[in-house]
């Protein structure tokens, strides 16, 4: 036997995948720290979702509903689907992998586009295929560009609108478009994480293009608007050879029962969710006017966050802005593995952390954040 010492060694590309970096929590301090540098809802869960999760805390010592059936029956009831082609996992990151797992190989593509949610590369990467990059126009999707990434190889395209971090949508129409471009082999994913949050006519999630397709799905998550993010709790809907594949693949008990519990609670507390919504259309449309009247720059978004962009002068640059805006207790994210290194997304947060931010943006353009 050989006395040289070897170490298990993960297959080729694992250790080439740069890891999802989180945003920031901040730390305690003198004063309120306002984290909004993960979209959370400010709003917090509805309380009918909180007491649902207790009232199933006497339940923690059996095994959950492997298929999580009551909770795919509400998703259902609520969006009008049949629950036989929904799946759920924890939160829409495991069915990202779930599919990819499916359908991705040594050899395979995926295409994912400039600024797209950096889940999608990680994902490609293990499981050996390789990621494509689609060029965006002015930080949108451009479905000739997704196209043109398109070959014999490619399996996957993963779409997520709105976009993560821009705030940028993709029409229906052109979504349409990008699905009738597509070999039928290749499996369109629109991922909607932000959909309820959208006020446009032009937009759909993808429900009505599921319903009519043999390689689309939706995925959807109750990490945002029903404020549930700690819980780990998303869906996906897609035809039912797909449901049936990752049936196969996925853990038998992938959900908690105290998440299955609060996630049909969050579904029937409609008069939450529309506080929720009311709250952001107030404040987003408000956020976008006073910031870029402070000369800062600013994508126009239709989620619950805004991508802002600082002047590169060595005084008003996005580093100099995160420091001031962390001694006042807010917390935004640094983009920069997003290939934006002079931005910060902010998620939009109450209106106390709202006024804040712009106060102190305000005086930071004004005098570099010298008192």
């Amino acid at each position: 036997m050989s006395n040289d010492k070897q170490r298990p060694e993960p297959r080729p590309g694992i250790l080439g995948i740069d890891p999802y970096i989180p945003g920031e929590s901040g730390e305690p301090g003198e004063g309120p720290v306002y984290k909004l540098s993960a979209n959370e809802s400010p709003l917090g869960p509805s309380p009918k979702a909180i007491a649902a999760y207790q009232e199933n805390a006497a339940e923690i010592g059996y095994y959950p509903d492997g298929s999580a059936t009551d909770l795919r029956q509400a998703i259902g009831a609520r969006y009008g689907l049949n629950p036989a082609y929904i799946v759920c996992g924890a939160g829409s990151d495991e069915l990202l992998n779930l599919l990819a797992c499916a359908f991705l190989g040594p050899g395979d593509e995926a295409i994912y586009t400039t600024h797209g949610f950096l889940v999608y590369p990680i994902t490609i990467q293990a499981r050996g295929a390789t990621p494509v990059v689609a060029r965006e126009t002015d930080r949108k999707a451009s479905v000739d560009a997704i196209l043109d990434c398109v070959t014999e190889r490619t399996k996957i395209v993963f779409l997520a609108n709105p976009n993560n971090p821009t705030g940028t949508f993709t029409p229906i129409d052109e979504v349409r478009r990008l699905h009738a471009g597509l070999p039928s082999n290749v499996v369109l994913v629109l991922d909607a994480a932000y959909a309820e949050y959208v006020r446009r006519n032009d937009y759909e999630a993808g429900i009505e293009l599921v319903s009519s397709s043999d390689n689309v799905v939706m995925t959807r998550t109750f990490s945002k608007i029903y404020g549930l993010a700690n819980l780990r709790l998303g869906w996906v809907y897609c035809p039912a050879e797909i449901a049936g594949i990752l049936n196969r693949i996925r853990g038998p008990f992938n959900l908690t029962g105290p998440a299955i519990a609060a996630g049909i609670a969050a579904l029937a507390d409609k008069d939450h969710l529309e506080k929720a919504i009311a709250h952001n259309d107030k404040w987003l449309p408000w956020l976008i006017e006073k910031l870029t009247g402070l000369g800062l720059g600013v994508t126009p978004s239709v989620g619950n966050f805004l991508l802002v962009d600082f002047p590169d002068d060595g005084v008003h640059d996005m580093a100099h802005a995160d420091e001031e805006l962390k001694r006042h207790g807010l917390i935004l994210r640094r983009v920069g593995n997003y290939g934006l290194p002079n931005s910060l997304r902010l998620t939009i947060g109450t209106e106390e952390a709202n006024r804040l931010l712009v106060d102190v943006l305000g005086n930071f353009m004004k005098n570099g954040g010298k008192q």
